[in-house]
């Protein structure tokens, strides 16, 4: 939290790294994949805030996506968020992008896209938002 009582620029950048390790360390392994337990790094971020987001101790929602499969990098695309309910419309506080590449940490270098990560990959990548990140 900030000075403003805000949810502090770093803490999303926070947000955003465990849902991305949620997904690629958690879920691909635990679907009995293999997929990037040998490493991978951030090669970019692009974050656009759209919204404050006040300190509060209900959990707010992020929905992550692929939204580029490259042959040695991927694109992951987030919106941190609370859904729509009856009494309010859906607040989107943060849309952002990560580009994640494999790395191959005992040789100390970046590596490909295996086929059973891009076979992984493929069943969470949908089409760009046009409002996801702004131009």
């Amino acid at each position: 939290m900030d000075a403003f009582g805000h949810v502090n620029n770093v803490v999303f950048l926070r947000y955003l790294e465990e849902a991305r390790i949620d997904f690629m360390f958690r879920l691909a392994p635990g679907e009995g994949s293999e997929s990037f337990t040998g490493g991978s790094v951030v090669a970019r971020h692009e974050i656009d805030y759209k919204l404050p987001l006040v300190h509060r101790h209900e959990p707010v929602l992020i929905e992550s996506w692929v939204t580029r499969i490259g042959a040695a990098s991927l694109t992951i695309r987030y919106e941190v968020k609370d859904e729509a309910t009856e009494d309010r419309p859906e607040t989107v506080y943060v849309r952002a992008e990560t580009v994640v590449v494999p790395y191959n940490l005992a040789a100390g270098r970046p590596r490909r896209i295996t086929a059973e990560e891009r076979h992984f990959l493929e069943e969470y990548l949908d089409e760009p938002r046009s409002e996801a990140i702004a131009a």
